[in-house]
């Protein structure tokens, strides 16, 4: 389909004929010297009246190019639907010594399956952006927020377990997190909060940190940050040696933290139920906002606009022939 981007430029059509039309003729201002010979070196041959035509007929061709290209007309290509949600996730995630814990899936380490199944719900994020805390003793940001899907997902993919310490601090994971939020300019930090979502992941209990979970609980509720919280690892059993599996992971705080900040609570004993953990936060938190259509525009001023250029030379070159 084509479109002209600026179609009042059309008015400039008839400039030329406007001025020759309107305009006055010099008067003399003074006497004036007759020379009989220069009527003689006048356009009074036939060949120079037609090539005066001739280059009067391609100054106008020019002009006619040079303000078909100032219309800038384009050619817009069929309409593409663009994601509005604009959508934060900040993604925490525990990379404590327990994470090497192989009970979720075949000989794979709980942190493994966690970058695999949260590397795919990251992915289908298109339109949000997403960022990326790693806390064991200490709590790091290793991405802020961005809608570079593909960065984020790369430095997910990155972590290992024990970078942060052996030990497991989750109300320092969620104070960074704040810390990330207070960082936006003050009149627009509620927007942000309400438009922001902490998911924390881990498979232990809050044992290290300066900021006790509850606490940093209470402060996110305050303001305004939503937190989903997912417990990982295999589910305690008791066996015949005594009690097996995941049986550090502290669940009471975990739904505590959701429930005071507004958010769920999961469990997620091996990769499947992981995956429905993140599938589930994906209905919760739907990338889908109200869509709007973009269509590309493929610029075509530069074709009458190189046409002309060709035909100015073409002009200046036949007007010194023409006059030589």
């Amino acid at each position: 389909m084509m479109h002209f981007a600026w179609p009042w430029m059309a008015l400039m059509l008839p400039l030329p004929w406007l001025l020759f039309r309107f305009r006055r003729a010099a008067q003399p201002g003074g006497a004036a010297i007759y020379l009989p010979f220069v009527a003689a070196l006048g356009t009074t041959s036939t060949d120079r009246a037609g090539g005066s035509l001739g280059l009067r007929v391609l100054f106008t061709l020019i002009w006619i190019l040079l303000v078909a290209a100032a219309v800038r007309p384009q050619w817009l290509g069929d309409p593409l639907p663009v994601p509005t949600t604009g959508r934060r996730l900040m993604l925490a995630m525990d990379v404590s010594g327990s994470m090497e814990t192989r009970d979720m899936a075949n000989d794979a380490t709980r942190l493994e399956v966690v970058q695999s199944v949260a590397g795919r719900f990251i992915d289908g994020r298109g339109g949000d952006q997403v960022g990326l805390i790693l806390f064991g003793t200490q709590a790091y940001l290793q991405a802020p927020i961005s809608p570079d899907l593909a960065t984020v997902h790369r430095f997910l993919n990155d972590a290992v377990v024990g970078i942060a310490g052996q030990a497991t601090a989750i109300g320092d994971a969620i104070g960074l997190a704040l810390k990330r939020l207070r960082a936006a300019p003050k009149s627009a930090q509620q927007d942000t909060a309400r438009r922001t979502v902490l998911i924390l992941l881990t498979d232990g209990q809050s044992n290290a940190g300066a900021m006790p979970p509850l606490e940093a609980a209470k402060l996110a509720a305050h303001a305004g940050l939503r937190i989903y919280t997912i417990g990982v690892g295999a589910s305690g059993e008791e066996g015949f040696f005594g009690s097996m599996g995941n049986v550090d992971l502290d669940e009471p705080t975990l739904r505590s933290i959701a429930q005071i900040t507004g958010g769920r609570y999961f469990r997620a004993a091996d990769a499947s139920a992981l995956r429905d953990v993140y599938r589930e936060i994906d209905k919760l938190e739907p990338t889908a906002g109200h869509q709007q259509w973009w269509r590309p525009a493929d610029e075509w001023f530069r074709w009458p606009l190189s046409l002309a250029l060709i035909l100015s030379v073409s002009a200046m070159l036949f007007g010194a022939r023409l006059w030589t």
